[in-house]
């Protein structure tokens, strides 16, 4: 009885939180997702002084990108998350950032050769477009979240451990690149473990991280989510395991 009255406690607190950029502060203390053994931001910050222009992809509420020191002269950033474009430009537009949205992945609103750096966490993207609008010689960082990100929750609600994005993993994303002419600098590949310790932060993760459940809310999986607030309980945790890819490549 008590695990219910719990677990309804926190189904209606996740319900109350807002998901604001790319800002999981809401549920601090209440999940741990440990890095992956690079340091994405001191890889960008290592190429940034050479750089004159920076495009940031996917630049979520624009936290990242505000964070870094002496941004170039020209630096633009794309945000197609409709909620995160205004938390975005008002952050980063004070800064002579300029925040654009797009259509696709393949038909990007910037000129050809446009910028010398491109950095891109967790954002699709298109490789030729890439490399149509960076100079020759620049370079394209990305980390990426692999196909096999965090699938206990799918094997928790779904029944099952199928990826949604199977086939996204860093040797497929090399291959793309390559075919395309990009020459690889670095290709590394982490699963990292991540742990949920209460069902309101597992609910507050899976609204925020739409695709990782699709057509995912409490009331279609309420008895698995149940199920899985007494797992929590039980065990003390849900650990599950990450997936990231790392790769810096020269046009």
């Amino acid at each position: 009885m008590q695990a219910k009255r719990d677990f309804n406690r926190l189904v209606g607190e996740a319900d109350q939180l807002n998901f604001e950029g790319w800002d999981f502060s809401s549920i601090a203390g209440r999940w741990r997702e440990q890095p992956p053994f690079w340091d994405y931001r001191q890889i960008v910050s290592t190429y940034l002084p050479q750089a004159d222009s920076l495009l940031d992809m996917g630049t979520g509420g624009g936290e990242f990108l505000a964070s870094l020191p002496a941004l170039p002269p020209h630096t633009c950033a794309t945000e197609n998350y409709p909620p995160n474009v205004p938390v975005a430009r008002k952050r980063l537009e004070p800064l002579g950032v300029q925040v654009t949205t797009f259509a696709s992945d393949q038909n990007l609103p910037f000129g050809d050769a446009e910028f010398a750096l491109i950095i891109n966490r967790h954002e699709s993207y298109d490789p030729v477009e890439v490399r149509r609008i960076l100079r020759p010689g620049g370079i394209f960082i990305t980390q990426q979240v692999g196909g096999r990100d965090n699938l206990a929750l799918n094997q928790h609600l779904l029944g099952h451990a199928e990826a949604v994005y199977e086939e996204w993993y860093l040797a497929n994303a090399v291959a793309e690149l390559e075919a395309v002419g990009f020459t690889i600098y670095k290709a590394e590949e982490d699963f990292p473990p991540t742990q949920f310790y209460d069902i309101g932060a597992v609910i507050f993760y899976l609204q925020a991280i739409p695709w990782q459940i699709p057509g995912f809310s409490v009331e279609a999986y309420r008895e698995q989510l149940f199920a899985l607030h007494k797992h929590i309980l039980d065990a003390g945790a849900l650990t599950a395991t990450s997936h990231r890819f790392l790769i810096i490549a020269r046009r």
